[in-house]
């Protein structure tokens, strides 16, 4: 009954009265109260952590139980000021958000003095003030400060009416101070973090970030009177009896000390605090604007856009376990307005989130897929519209936020039988090959076929037939030693193929077979055919699945891993598997990826291939290339994070030793003493006994602690070489960015020229999200007009490559922004060294938010 509280009511789709049913159960509740007041405490301070977009019904809810039972109201305000204050210390972001509102509601429904929850704004507004002064503070983590203003302003359309009634002096002090803080702050602008590069302008020409877009709403609000239709206000139903109610001294709280500043100063030591405060306080949302404001705030006003975003985003952060009812709670929202347009704009907004979504990209798609089932008359038409839009500025899109947008839609229409307007994207057979809209259909033809086979992915473009050039060849397999009916030829290489597939077929062990190859292939061809021969026949027989490729490679991997000993053969290991996947992406990519799992090939072997001639010129027409990469550095990433993980165990375990040892050893030392003061030689003798016990115990643990101490050390060592393998490996990376980029990119282009570079193609369009999207037929015919010339084309194409090569430099320092930041100085000195051009500084600067 208390999670389900208030489910049924009319304000969350039902019939059932809200103050019936918050009525009922309080009397329910407040009869179990002398039995079960704990547990019942315990349920309804986590339903109101957890299911927060019913935070004001829990307070009601406690408050009708205060006017029964005083000791339950004060243990609720002790409990949650107990749990916020733990929030605050361990910088749970979410937890201090939450509770701050809980309070706020709480005081609505007189548990709590309206004074006490000025002081808690006074003490987080106190705090944010010293933070951002260059002189007292730091502002390097003016992110916690920005945070902390969020959390007051977040609270005002919950209790801002209550507040300016009861206390309006304090309230109008509070929103003094906040105006105050926002002067002296500085206004974010992170391009590197947008997801459109149009964002950016925009944002130049005088946007608002985040924390100045919400204050400006709260303005709005107060001038309004602090009514807000999109709160739920049942304590209302009940005041007269509420305000009987006692209420209770919200004790105050504690800030965390922010970090002294770095002594000496430097942008690096800077940019190391910086980075770290974003990761503890990172910014919610990020508004994509994929639709026109009358759509997505229609009938709306400035501040309920914020509240049903903030119901959006709680219901996806606490309830991503159970999809079902997340997905339930968001097609039924206490409001009376439509609001569809914003929570696909929503959901679309934290798919895209820059560094990175709260989670993977397969939740958003399993909310999405919910909601057009259970909003089947409204949604799909929104998710389409929002598809389209996103489809039409995919030119301004952010690389990494274009691959998961084509990760989604393919899973996405792999739920619902591949079913799509194709012909609408028609269009993009007429445009060049490195066209971002036409790479865009190709890889999600392309995915598509991965989810699915080749022949169901061609029917379900057979309205668009022509679409079908860019699907990927229906033979996945190109094994070289095979005529084109399958069939093995004669040569002399193809026999030796041959011969080592009988020898496989007779389950000759590995170390036979690598007998055979020396003595049959190296030393009569050579190592580099031997190398081609065994690789391309192994491979072949693991074609037929992914099953068989892992077993291929767990029995024979040792020998391909022989025989590409050496980065310089492991580079040729790494070519010939892409040349016999060269018609499936996905198996090439898994290929590498394993091979790199069993140590055959390394990682700085796969980075150096990746940037081979023949895949820097794919870099803009394909994303083969860049998944392998991403792949190899996630790996390197993993490996990483586990040995860290099992350090801090192995260290917990030195410590529980210690503890054991000392512990052991105390009993040791009490038990001589009483030997010592033992008078009967009764005594004596028992105590010799338990003597030797405790001498015995002592050593073991001594042995325990030794044994968890070279395990320690073990680990540290193993932990230390792989972080100076990912130092070789970041600067080998950013070292073949720059020497890849460099012969495309002029010497003397300044930043005003690059600017331009990238907003060439920029076209800005009035999207109509439930119409088919539209080229203007001028700009398509002056597109044309261009790439019909050798010179224009070659130009565009080239501006193309380089911003696309730049956009994953950005998304990937990005996205390995914790691993890059320790090696910083090392990679300064040795790639980013005074030839190297601008622009690649530029973009590793801006992901790292490091000054330029």
């Amino acid at each position: 009954m208390v999670v389900l509280l208030g489910d049924k009511c009319a304000e969350y789709g039902g019939q059932v009265d809200v103050e019936a049913h918050i009525e009922t159960c309080s009397g329910i509740l407040w009869r179990e109260l002398e039995h079960s007041g704990d547990e019942i405490l315990q349920l309804v301070i986590q339903c109101a952590e957890e299911l927060p977009h019913k935070s004001t019904l829990y307070a009601t809810l406690v408050g009708l139980l205060n006017l029964e039972d005083e000791e339950f109201g004060r243990k609720v305000v002790d409990t949650s000021h107990a749990k916020l204050q733990d929030a605050l210390d361990s910088e749970n972001c979410n937890k201090i958000r939450i509770l701050m509102r809980f309070i706020t509601v709480l005081m609505c429904s007189n548990v709590i003095p309206p004074s006490s929850v000025i002081e808690v704004f006074e003490t987080l507004l106190s705090s944010a003030t010293t933070t951002v002064d260059e002189e007292r503070g730091n502002p390097a983590w003016q992110a916690r400060a920005d945070f902390y203003i969020f959390c007051i302003l977040g609270c005002l359309p919950w209790g801002g009416l209550e507040l300016a009634e009861r206390v309006p002096d304090d309230l109008d002090r509070v929103m003094t101070e906040i105006e105050a803080y926002l002067s002296i702050r500085k206004h974010i602008f992170e391009p590197a973090f947008l997801p459109f590069e149009t964002s950016a302008d925009d944002n130049k020409d005088g946007g608002q970030d985040f924390l100045e877009d919400l204050w400006e709403r709260v303005k709005l609000l107060c001038e309004d009177g602090w009514k807000v239709d999109s709160v739920p206000r049942p304590h209302l139903a009940f005041e007269s009896r509420l305000v009987t109610g006692k209420s209770y001294e919200f004790r105050p709280v504690t800030c965390p000390e922010q970090p002294d500043q770095p002594s000496p100063s430097s942008d690096v030591m800077i940019g190391r605090q910086r980075h770290e405060a974003e990761l503890k306080y990172p910014q919610r949302i990020q508004r994509l604007h994929i639709f026109p404001v009358s759509r997505t705030e229609e009938n709306m006003k400035p501040i309920d856009r914020f509240v049903v975003e903030e119901y959006l985003l709680d219901i996806m952060l606490y309830l991503n376990g159970c999809r079902k009812q997340c997905a339930a709670y968001m097609a039924s929202l206490p409001v009376t307005f439509r609001y569809e347009y914003l929570m696909a704009e929503t959901i679309f907004s934290q798919l895209l989130l820059l560094p990175n979504p709260p989670f993977k990209g397969c939740y958003y798609a399993l909310v999405i897929i919910d909601l057009c089932k259970a909003l089947p008359g409204a949604f799909p038409t929104v998710v389409a519209g929002a598809v389209r839009s996103l489809f039409d500025r995919v030119t301004d899109l952010d690389l990494e936020c274009q691959t998961r947008l084509i990760l989604w839609l393919s899973q996405h229409l792999s739920n619902f039988q591949f079913i799509w307007q194709w012909e609408e994207w028609l269009h993009v057979l007429d445009l060049p090959r490195w066209s971002p809209q036409r790479v865009f259909v190709q890889e999600v033809l392309q995915r598509e076929v991965r989810l699915s086979y080749w022949e169901k992915i061609m029917q379900s473009i057979q309205k668009a037939s022509g679409l079908e050039e860019l699907l990927p060849p229906k033979d996945g397999s190109c094994f070289k030693y095979a005529d084109q009916k399958g069939d093995q030829s004669e040569g002399v290489e193809f026999s030796l193929s041959k011969e080592l597939n009988n020898l496989v077929k007779d389950k000759k062990t590995s170390r036979e077979i690598l007998s055979w190859v020396e003595e049959n292939i190296i030393a009569v061809h050579g190592h580099n055919v031997s190398i081609d021969v065994v690789v391309q026949t192994l491979l072949h027989i693991g074609s037929k699945s992914f099953s068989h490729l892992f077993t291929v490679l767990e029995r024979y991997g040792n020998i391909i891993s022989k025989l590409g000993s050496g980065q310089s053969n492991e580079i040729l290991v790494i070519e010939e598997t892409s040349k016999i996947f060269q018609n499936n992406t996905q198996m090439a990519a898994i290929a590498i990826d394993r091979m790199m799992v069993y140590r055959i090939v390394s990682n700085l072997s796969i980075v150096t291939w990746v940037f081979s001639p023949s895949n820097v010129e794919q870099f803009h027409t394909s994303d083969r290339p860049w998944e392998i990469l991403r792949n190899a550095l996630d790996k390197t990433y993993n490996r990483i994070s586990d040995l860290r993980k099992g350090v801090i165990s192995v260290e917990k375990s030195v410590q529980k030793a210690i503890e054991a040892k000392a512990k052991a050893q105390a009993d040791l030392d009490s038990a001589e003493a009483l030997l010592e003061a033992a008078e009967s030689e009764e005594l004596q003798g028992q105590m010799a006994v338990k003597l030797k016990r405790l001498k015995a115990a002592v050593d073991r643990t001594k042995q325990e602690e030794s044994s968890e101490q070279e395990s320690l050390e073990a680990k540290d060592a193993l932990l230390s070489r792989a972080l100076s393998e990912n130092e070789v490996l970041f600067i080998t990376l950013y070292r073949c960015f720059s020497d890849a980029l460099i012969k495309h990119l002029s010497v003397d282009l300044t930043e005003k020229q690059e600017d331009v570079l990238g907003t060439d193609q920029r076209e800005q369009m009035s999207i109509d999200s439930e119409e088919p999207s539209a080229m203007d037929a001028d700009d398509d015919e002056r597109r044309n007009q261009r790439f019909s010339k050798s010179n224009g084309l070659h130009s565009q194409a080239e501006q193309q490559w380089c911003r696309c090569t730049l956009g994953q430099v950005r998304a990937l320092t990005r996205k390995y922004a914790t691993e890059i930041w320790p090696h910083i100085d090392k990679i300064d000195a040795e790639v980013f060294t005074g030839d190297t051009h601008p622009s690649i500084v530029k973009a590793v600067y801006s992901a790292l938010r490091r000054p330029v």
